[in-house]
């Protein structure tokens, strides 16, 4: 028999070799792309929706090729197109927070590539992820209840969209337990009008009818946080028309906003009518492991289950969302699943069997199996990501990381503060501050106002040189400045307030506008003055 022919010969995609010099290319692609990372623009503004298509063949190769060629059309056609959410001047959405650890970590994962969905499919994997948990939680202060140390429990999952629709099933089945299922037509779902997206499409997917998800108003009064006796009113209410209160939002960090909602006293009313409640920490729960935060999540120990990214603001590469359960039992008996092919074998060493046979078990002992604390079979090795981070930076280093970027932030609401013409639209408690040009004399509304805002915005987006986004709250158009990138040091924040940064741009569009006169800009404590075409505005 002869060899095949040469266009069937088959890769060796495992070839030691290989792998070695195509991760070296990467990790010299990528150590080049985090050294010029700064000279890109945040944001191709001027892109179009297409241009990549256009660039790229109909059809996939029918040969492969070499792996400099192919991260030098990485580097002329897809860095061109990507909005980089590792720049330090990214301060958009939420950060997404990647390291070296963790990038060596995600390898780690990627590399050894182990599927967790039983214990014994990988059972290092499985029982890593349980001590992680358990730390995490340890670090955040959160209560013991919460962990597997004290009866309850934790996953790793991809992102808090997938832990919010396993708690609502785990809510739900827990309801119709108790209830029947006639009821599932009457379960009610509360949040703030804060609250994430994800909690109304979570609902629905679990059956919960649209009409029944409660969205309760908040206020600044609040600083927009839910209040227990708006809550209390919507669930009497409910009562009083024989509906039935399933599932309560608390959120630790709004997404708008960066609103606080009160655990403690969301959680009494939750107990008082037998509710899931959910603490959705997804973006500040990072901030917990400074003692001086943790105050934030008092109350807790009332909560059904707490979620938490590390990916956004815990040097962890995504994904990775920890999900704690105060009651295991709940999530699992919606989530498992048992067949036959998935139970876990265990090899005994009992006289009682024959050395050559295995005693098969529904569970084993100590034996977590994640695939029943999730949606999906399959699954990563997210635990061993995660790890590498800690074991690298240390608490303490986090800690550090978490209050650097809240010290730039404190800085900017202060120099914001201290600008008459702008407005702090809502406290900042973490890393994320809100803002907005207020209504300037000659300014007829305040819809005039959010128009030179979105431009304002638009503006400062078009250079380049940073990326935010806005938020519309009792009105008004914000401008959302949210520090958190591995790479954000205090020059980056402090750039937007120099003559070069929203004092610029804020001079351009009311000169546009017609409305400008001599305009003061502050730079770092000194004032500079643009010299404007004067007219009656500001």
């Amino acid at each position: 028999m002869g060899s095949l022919p040469l266009e069937e010969a088959a890769p060796q995609p495992l070839d030691p070799e290989a792998f070695s010099d195509d991760s070296h290319a990467v990790l010299n692609f990528l150590a080049e792309y985090y050294r010029d990372v700064d000279k890109y623009p945040v944001r191709a503004a001027s892109l179009e929706p297409g241009r990549l298509r256009g660039l790229l063949p109909d059809a996939a190769p029918e040969w492969g090729e070499p792996m400099d060629a192919i991260l030098e059309e990485v580097r002329r056609d897809i860095l061109r197109g990507l909005t980089h959410w590792q720049s330090p001047s990214f301060f958009a959405y939420f950060p997404m927070n990647a390291s070296s650890a963790g990038f060596a970590g995600e390898m780690l994962s990627a590399g050894l590539n182990v599927v967790p969905f039983i214990w014994a499919a990988s059972p290092a994997a499985a029982e890593l992820e349980g001590v992680l948990v358990d730390w995490m939680g340890r670090l955040l202060g959160l209560p013991r209840g919460l962990l597997f140390a004290g009866g309850g429990g934790g996953v790793l999952q991809g992102s808090t969209c997938e832990a919010v629709v396993c708690t609502l099933a785990a809510a739900r089945d827990r309801a119709l337990g108790r209830h029947g299922a006639v009821i599932l037509s009457r379960l009610v779902v509360y949040a703030s009008d804060q609250t994430h997206v994800t909690f109304q499409k979570g609902a629905r997917l679990v059956g919960i009818p649209p009409a029944n998800f409660r969205v309760v108003a908040t206020s600044a009064v609040s600083g927009h946080g839910l209040t227990g006796d708006a809550v209390r009113d919507a669930v009497e209410a409910d009562v009083a028309r024989g509906l039935v209160p399933l599932y309560l939002c608390a959120t630790v960090g709004t997404t708008g906003v960066g609103a606080v909602d009160p655990v403690r006293e969301l959680g009494e009313v939750a107990r008082r009518h037998g509710m899931w409640m959910h603490v959705d920490a997804a973006y500040a729960g990072s901030a917990a492991i400074c003692p001086e935060f943790q105050g934030y999540l008092d109350g807790a120990e009332l909560a059904d289950s707490v979620s938490m990214n590390p990916h956004k603001w815990f040097l962890t590469n995504a994904d990775c969302c920890c999900l704690w359960v105060a009651r295991p039992r709940d999530l699992t008996a919606a989530l498992s699943t048992d067949p036959e092919y998935l139970k876990n074998v265990v090899i005994s060493d009992s006289a009682d069997h024959d050395d050559d046979k295995d005693v098969i078990t529904s569970s084993a002992a100590s034996a977590i199996d994640y695939k029943d604390w999730q949606i999906s079979l399959s699954r990563r090795f997210r635990a061993i990501k995660l790890w590498v981070v800690l074991r690298r930076y240390g608490a303490a280093g986090l800690r550090a990381h978490v209050r650097r970027h809240v010290t730039s932030a404190k800085w900017f609401e202060a120099a914001v503060a201290k600008d008459e013409r702008f407005e702090v639209v809502a406290p900042r408690k973490f890393s994320l501050v809100c803002f907005r040009l207020i209504r300037p004399p000659g300014f007829p509304d305040d819809g005039d106002v959010n128009d030179v805002n979105r431009e304002l915005l638009a503006a400062v987006n078009a250079t380049g040189r940073a990326f935010m986004t806005h938020f519309v709250v009792d009105g008004k158009f914000v401008i959302r400045l949210a520090v958190g990138g591995a790479a954000t040091e205090m020059r980056h924040v402090r750039a937007h307030l120099t003559v070069e940064g929203f004092p610029k741009y804020l001079c351009e569009i009311l000169t546009l506008r017609g409305n400008t006169e001599w305009i003061v800009c502050h730079s770092e404590g000194i004032q500079v003055s643009l010299l404007i075409p004067k007219t009656a505005a500001y």
